[in-house]
């Protein structure tokens, strides 16, 4: 019996474009909490004092829902709902393209480093698209340490709209790329981990289940795997995410280059908090994006095959469609044939 993936067509653009948007909305409403006390961790000065311990990850969220309600672990959830439906479309799609690009044109496959090198622009791209201004407004947002219980204690910015008026009102657009190469750099070596983790990890999936050669994993398999490839990312380069993060909420120095900036920062760090500062909030990191990757992969999978078997589905009925109107047409021709046969036929 032929395997369902040997005559399935290319996933057209819009599919993926879909199928990465639904995906990362799902991402975000699951673990929009864990990314705010990662944020938290990473601002907080905790632990720079001689004989004390930076505050961990159960008493910072502690500490946000005592002080300012459980809401408050969904602050920056527009931004981030407005910047990461496009976010996992332009991720799943460019790195589609120039997987495509890469591959070998004899065989349509591409190689593993073909692999992590779309990785790498899949993330290039999308931090410079979306992620980066989406960044920049979220951490904002999540810095802010008011009560949403207390209709008196006015935020300086009231939603992610407003933010972004205020940002380039007050600092101007360029501010809300701030950041911008760590954040590329970030986004380029998460992702190009996080899809050739991904794609060998099936590969090895399909060989050890022969029975499933060249058919699709279930999506708890997806998801596994999506686990797993994810965590890969914020361990490579979790100083980089931190540093990013106090950049981008603090407001620009005059007369500072963003290199000085960032070396600044880190000379900061370094002095002041010692060096497992730069891998604060790591822990609700991986605990965020981990299981984020494994939600994104797993619906995008099925959201996918969903659209594919609609899609097919479709030309199916086409087909019969213009067929059934062929045979529609060739019947009366038929009947008049059998009706007033040819003069030969009847010698």
């Amino acid at each position: 019996m032929a395997s369902r993936s040997a005559d399935k067509k290319p996933v057209g653009f819009a599919t993926q474009l879909t199928a990465g948007g639904i995906a990362g909305a799902m991402e975000a409403l699951c673990c929009q909490p864990l990314d705010t006390i990662k944020v938290r961790m990473q601002l907080s000065k905790s632990g720079s004092a001689p004989g004390t311990k930076p505050r961990g990850f159960l008493a910072t969220g502690a500490m946000i829902v005592r002080r300012e309600t459980p809401l408050a672990l969904y602050k920056g959830l527009g931004a981030v709902l407005s910047g990461i439906v496009p976010k996992m479309a332009i991720r799943f799609a460019s790195f589609e393209r120039y997987k495509a690009w890469l591959a070998d044109k004899s065989t349509g496959q591409t190689s593993v480093g073909g692999i992590f090198i779309a990785g790498l622009g899949a993330g290039t791209t999308e931090a410079v698209l979306v992620v980066t201004p989406m960044e920049v407004v979220k951490i904002r947002l999540q810095a802010q340490q008011h009560s949403l219980a207390d209709p008196l204690e006015a935020p300086r910015y009231r939603n992610a709209g407003h933010a972004v008026y205020a940002i380039v009102r007050e600092e101007g657009a360029r501010a809300l790329y701030r950041g911008v190469s760590l954040t590329a750099l970030r986004q380029a070596t998460n992702q190009g981990a996080n899809f050739t983790a991904y794609q060998e990890l099936k590969r090895l999936a399909h060989r050890w289940q022969p029975d499933r050669a060249g058919a699709e994993l279930p999506s708890w398999q997806h998801m596994a795997i999506g686990l797993v490839s994810g965590a890969m990312g914020p361990f490579s380069n979790a100083p980089i995410d931190t540093i990013k993060t106090r950049l981008q909420k603090a407001e620009a120095t005059p007369g500072q280059s963003a290199f000085q900036r960032i070396a600044a920062i880190a000379r900061d760090m370094w002095r002041q908090e010692g060096f497992r500062s730069f891998y604060k909030g790591i822990t609700p990191r991986v605990l965020r994006v981990a299981p984020g990757q494994a939600i994104v992969f797993a619906v995008y999978e099925r959201v996918r095959r969903v659209m594919e078997d609609l899609e097919g589905s479709s030309e199916d009925r086409i087909h019969m469609r213009v067929c059934g109107m062929r045979a529609a047409r060739a019947r009366p021709f038929a009947r008049a044939r059998s009706e007033h046969p040819p003069s030969y036929a009847k010698l």
